[in-house]
């Protein structure tokens, strides 16, 4: 798996701490890591990306992005409104593709959803990940309503023929609520994939090196981590 594309149900679902928390089991692994923004948008030249955060947050990583820009849109619009070259699939491609005879492991982190439009023919993530015969990782949210955009996903993954590599649950509640602890065994029904971690609510605001050291703590071994699935479930289903 030298290349992982990461994806989620919509925005705001954790994906940028999950590819933190993916990039930090490997590096624990002893694995070398590096992480591809595919497109940025919502911050200025002079401000941190969602790459930099991963890298503060995971460690000694290989961060880069191809394109950043200013509204917090949809990359093909906020390129368009910026008056800037859009990202296209194929340069996302190429990139991680080149990362990848330099690393372990290549981290694609896409924006929004799976298919968020890069360029006005309408190139998404999905087309990226179909270039580079990459597995799918999907971060979802916990809560009432995820069911349906995950299994929304999960259809049109397996409609490109691509591999939906497994479910991360990008924030999980302190007290998670009665659709929360069912969704625990709904999750990986409706995806017809693995559950593949489920990281702490406000996770991302630990300490870097607290948030290295618990890092495999939330992620199954496909992720180079000691999350147990099941051991999961039977404590948090009602």
């Amino acid at each position: 798996m030298p290349v992982l594309v990461i994806t989620g149900t919509g925005t705001e679902v954790g994906k940028t701490v999950t590819t933190a928390a993916v990039a930090a089991a490997a590096l624990a692994a002893g694995r070398s890591v590096a992480v591809l923004k595919a497109a940025q948008t919502g911050v200025r030249p002079d401000e941190r990306g969602d790459a930099d955060e991963v890298a503060r947050l995971a460690g000694p990583v290989t961060a880069a992005e191809l394109a950043r820009y200013p509204d917090p849109l949809a990359p093909g619009t906020a390129a368009r409104r910026a008056g800037m070259p859009p990202v296209h699939p194929q340069e996302v491609a190429e990139r991680a593709a080149k990362l990848a005879t330099e690393h372990d492991l290549v981290l694609v982190e896409g924006a929004g959803g799976l298919l968020v439009r890069f360029d006005a023919a309408g190139g998404t993530l999905a087309d990226a990940a179909r270039l580079l015969g990459a597995p799918v990782l999907l971060v979802a949210q916990a809560g009432l309503g995820t069911l349906n955009t995950t299994e929304l996903t999960a259809r049109e993954l397996r409609r490109r023929e691509l591999e939906l590599a497994g479910v991360v649950i990008g924030s999980w509640p302190d007290s998670p609520d009665l659709a929360a602890r069912c969704n625990v065994v709904d999750l990986p029904q409706v995806a017809a994939a693995p559950l593949l971690g489920a990281l702490p609510a406000g996770a991302g605001a630990l300490p870097p090196a607290a948030f290295r050291a618990a890092a495999p703590d939330w992620l199954a071994p496909r992720l180079d981590g000691t999350w147990d699935a099941e051991a999961f479930r039977v404590r948090e289903a009602p």
